[in-house]
């Protein structure tokens, strides 16, 4: 692999975070690029090393004529596992400037025993859901899509997100603005004190956010959990920044070094 090879990141994510980190910083620095691009929805980001783009590329079309004007060698999509629309940009965009891709996905939670997990397909038929489980709801699916449980006047939400939701909202919710990690014995206190009844999340996968899955199995709570969308047909996927390293040795060979 040549000095300059150029690894574009759609990131967003802890794993994009690290990913960046091990190629800018490791020991193969000097063998690689890298470029991070943020979607901006969140007012404070955290920023990963290396070079860092914010904001859209205007579509697949967009993304593929950015991929040529830089350069780009490699695409790799870390964004959210809920990210849908950018992951099938990206799949179209690489095939148009045929440029390798690569998903980076954290693997999904797994219920265990204890778990009483309710499965649903979208924020929509998670709602639905719920008028049956509880009254109060602990809603951890981010601030887009609340227009999904604006209806359900009867129940009563604590929100939980980064940043500030935009109406529509549900009418009696009341908003928590904070970042992950979470710890086991916080989210038992936010049960507890909440009195939840319910709790409801998207399959987002890793340990930032899994203790409330705990603190739910031990205390008896219902958890409606939304599945994550598939990655597009074809693409290889990784599920974690080593692998994603090892893979971009081996697609691209020469003196590329895979220390993560």
């Amino acid at each position: 692999m040549h000095a300059a090879t150029h690894v574009l990141i759609l990131g967003g994510t802890t794993e994009a975070r690290r990913l960046a980190a091990a190629l800018a910083d490791g020991p193969q620095a000097g063998d690689v690029r890298v470029t991070t691009s943020l979607a901006g929805r969140v007012a404070r980001p955290v920023l990963p090393p290396g070079e860092v783009r914010i904001g859209g590329f205007g579509g697949a079309q967009g993304l593929a004529q950015w991929l040529r004007a830089h350069q780009v060698d490699v695409l790799i999509d870390a964004t959210h596992p809920f990210a849908g629309t950018i992951s099938f940009n990206a799949a179209t965009a690489a095939d148009m400037a045929h440029v390798p891709l690569l998903a980076l996905r954290r693997p999904g939670w797994v219920p265990g025993d204890g778990d009483d997990w309710h499965s649903a397909g979208s924020l929509q038929e998670a709602a639905a859901l719920l008028p049956e489980l509880g009254r109060r709801i602990f809603l951890t699916t981010g601030r887009m899509g609340l227009a999904a449980f604006a209806d359900l006047a009867d129940l009563w939400f604590l929100m939980r997100s980064v940043d500030a939701p935009e109406s529509p909202c549900p009418p009696r919710m009341e908003v928590l603005l904070d970042r992950g990690p979470f710890t086991l014995e916080g989210e038992r206190t936010l049960l507890r004190e909440h009195r939840i009844d319910v709790v409801v999340t998207k399959d987002s996968g890793g340990a930032a956010t899994a203790p409330k899955l705990t603190a739910a199995r031990e205390a008896g709570v219902p958890v409606v959990v939304v599945r994550r969308p598939a990655v597009p047909a074809g693409v290889p996927v990784a599920d974690g920044p080593e692998e994603a390293v090892r893979w971009l040795a081996e697609h691209l060979g020469g003196p590329f070094r895979t220390e993560a």
